[in-house]
């Protein structure tokens, strides 16, 4: 997928380096996805001290991808899913259904053009640690879009995957 900043990454080079925290969020406009970009970026160092690399995904464009990363300071790999691919792959990707994309039009959220011609479809939010061996060994999946997984929590899960840990 293609990172804000216009770099191709893979999964599979990312967990080279060792275990991957992905996290899907449904966009910029989504006040609840920033609080939880920003809870789990507060708890970064801790994340990279345990060996892990943060990833969030989105099915907006790089632009607005963009855009989050500089106005929230995220250091680290924000992708775009756009049309909703790798979401689906997973089990996350959902059709917004008519009622709602009324109210999200109501709010100008745009999101036909921030999720580039595909904006009637989101993934659930969801936050997955993932071992080198490409196995996810923790999982917070939830379709009640307020409802995200704790970094204390995401934490936890990358501790036991230490050598030795229960």
């Amino acid at each position: 997928m293609p990172s804000a900043t216009g770099r191709t990454v893979a999964l599979d080079d990312l967990l080279a380096g060792g275990p991957v925290v992905l996290t899907f969020y449904r966009g910029t406009w989504c006040p609840f996805c920033v609080i939880a970009l920003r809870a789990l970026r507060r708890r970064l160092t801790e994340i990279t001290a345990r060996g892990a690399r943060l990833v969030a995904v989105s099915p907006q464009v790089p632009d607005e991808s963009l855009s989050l990363v500089e106005k929230h300071a995220l250091d680290f790999d924000v992708l775009s899913d756009v049309g909703s691919t790798v979401a689906r792959q997973y089990g996350l990707d959902f059709r917004v259904p008519d009622a709602l994309a009324k109210v999200y039009e109501g709010f100008r959220f745009e999101m036909d053009r921030v999720n580039g011609g595909h904006g009637r479809t989101l993934p659930l939010t969801a936050t997955y640690v993932i071992d080198q061996g490409s196995t996810i060994r923790w999982a917070f999946v939830d379709a009640d879009y307020t409802r995200r997984a704790e970094p204390a929590d995401v934490l936890t899960a990358l501790d036991a995957l230490r050598p030795g840990a229960r």
